[in-house]
């Protein structure tokens, strides 16, 4: 049996999307056990990259990436790679980006009265799997004032306390043994991603774990935003290139310095006061049309960066072979985005592919939890489990 001490770190993770929480945490040190997925698409993604790419090694062989809806997921039965890994070491976390149509501002912030609130699935899973710690990601609207009896809820499921029902009456539960280190909302602009996107993080560890450790919440990476001129400069380049010559050439060329000019000067505007960052990606639900970056003021805001927001523009060997330059390169208001460069205001690696047709693979961009602040929140966590294993190790 392996030494406690080389044992990897694992985690399980639901609602895994197209995998931005699952890249920052594995950059952070987690070893997945399990990503489970609803949407095809994007469990499809996971499965891809997993398989194509020799940093995910480790994944291939001992993760299940499981396309279901997490109330149907059974983590003894369904994990065949991990299970018994699972009940030999225990799990050390069990994260999600728990749906956020419930408490979004975009929507109607049902809360708990929407059936797509999956923080009681996750509560269930806590309680099953018993991890050593908790990672939950949502929208910053459930930090709103009208969802304190909610939170207040959630802390009394984790870690004791009391509460008030629906119909005002006061309860109590004595808690699943955990204590909530924090619960905050991070900037991701303060971890070098280049967007305007804030989200709310729970972080709980096992109160046998914790003990005298302290935990530290993540500090920002980024002095000062990175831009999206800085950011999208070299696949602009890229994409405008191939017409410097030919017939498109003095249009590309005065389309390019004109795209540069616009997003360097909002960058040079908002100076110290958060530089030219890109509004948050909405990924839009199954329900609404085709991709688009976001609500009208989303897409003014992207005008202001030289980028026009009406739609998601075909990558460059697709433009080429449809001969869609007009549409994707030259509009009056600007160039419209790749996917690639959507992925790239997201903070995912370069090498991550996304599968599924134009608008689903934007829509699993959209719905993404940026991989750099994943991996800020992964590393707050893993130095506990560190420090508590030490501790332990030194005492047996």
């Amino acid at each position: 049996m392996t030494h406690m001490n080389e044992l990897e770190y694992t985690s399980v993770e639901i609602c895994a999307g197209a995998g931005g929480q699952a890249i920052g945490l594995h950059q952070a040190g987690f070893r997945h056990l399990a990503l489970v997925e609803i949407d095809g698409h994007a469990a499809a993604t996971l499965n891809q990259n997993i398989t194509g790419h020799p940093v995910w090694d480790w994944e291939r062989d001992h993760c299940d990436v499981l396309s279901a809806d997490v109330k149907d997921f059974h983590p003894f039965e369904d994990m065949k790679k991990g299970g018994d890994r699972l009940r030999t070491h225990g799990l050390d976390l069990l994260a999600g980006g728990v749906p956020c149509p419930p408490f979004s501002h975009a929507g109607k912030q049902l809360g708990r009265d929407d059936e797509r609130d999956l923080f009681p699935r996750m509560l269930e899973l806590v309680e099953e799997l018993n991890p050593r710690a908790v990672m939950i990601e949502n929208v910053r609207g459930i930090m709103d004032p009208k969802f304190a009896n909610y939170r207040d809820w959630i802390l009394a499921r984790l870690q004791g306390g009391k509460y008030l029902e629906e119909n005002g009456a006061q309860a109590s539960d004595k808690g699943l043994g955990y204590t909530v280190c924090k619960w905050g909302v991070l900037e991701a602009s303060d971890f070098g991603v280049p967007q305007l996107r804030p989200r709310a993080v729970l972080v709980a560890i096992r109160n046998d774990v914790l003990k005298d450790v302290k935990y530290e919440w993540p500090t920002p990476t980024h002095e000062d935003p990175v831009s999206v001129a800085e950011s999208l400069q070299p696949s602009m380049l890229m994409r405008y290139k191939p017409y410097f010559e030919g017939k498109y050439a003095e249009q590309a060329r005065a389309a390019y310095d004109r795209w540069l000019a616009k997003a360097e000067e909002r960058d040079d505007e908002l100076k110290g006061k958060g530089g030219g960052i890109a509004p948050t990606l909405v990924g839009g639900s199954k329900k609404h049309g085709g991709a688009d970056l976001g609500p009208s003021r989303a897409k003014a805001a992207w005008k202001q960066l030289g980028v026009s927001g009406v739609g998601v523009a075909n990558d460059a060997e697709k433009c080429k072979e449809k001969a869609t330059e007009d549409r994707d390169l030259f509009r009056e208001d600007g160039p419209m985005l790749t996917v690639e460069q959507t992925a790239i205001i997201q903070g995912f690696p370069p090498e991550w592919e996304f599968t599924g047709g134009k608008t689903a693979q934007y829509r699993q961009v959209g719905n993404a939890f940026p991989p750099p602040v994943a991996k800020a929140v992964g590393e707050s966590i893993l130095d506990v489990l560190k420090a508590a294993r030490e501790r332990d190790r030194q005492k047996s």
